[in-house]
């Protein structure tokens, strides 16, 4: 048996190629070995004012007082917000904060609880 990788998709060990192309039986995922590493290097890591790496669905504390634009309004310092979303761009996380509603935060404000 050939030392084909696994899919990267549903983590299959039964890849086969397919010309220039690997292809899982399982899922129907078709790569190159090509694709496969320039993904591994690319994959942008978010991490909050401490270093703390952040994934999608933490809860982070705003760690200095943030005034929303177009606003009167102000995300106080200490405020806890659940559930964010990681994006790219300028501000890197979408959320939803109690009494604002939906914004977008940069990570250098936030800290991971």
């Amino acid at each position: 048996m050939s030392n084909l990788p696994n899919c990267p998709k549903c983590n299959s060990e039964y890849t086969y190629e397919d010309g220039n192309l690997l292809v899982c039986p399982e899922c129907a995922h078709e790569w190159t070995l090509e694709s496969e590493t320039q993904t591994s290097e690319d994959e942008k890591t978010f991490k909050d004012s401490n270093g703390n790496i952040l994934s999608d669905g933490d809860a982070v504390t705003v760690i200095k007082d943030l005034k929303v634009k177009g606003t009167s309004s102000v995300v106080k310092r200490g405020t806890k917000v659940k559930n964010i979303r990681l994006i790219d761009g300028d501000h890197d996380i979408d959320c939803k904060v109690d009494g604002i509603g939906a914004i977008q935060l940069k990570t250098k404000f936030v800290k991971k609880l």
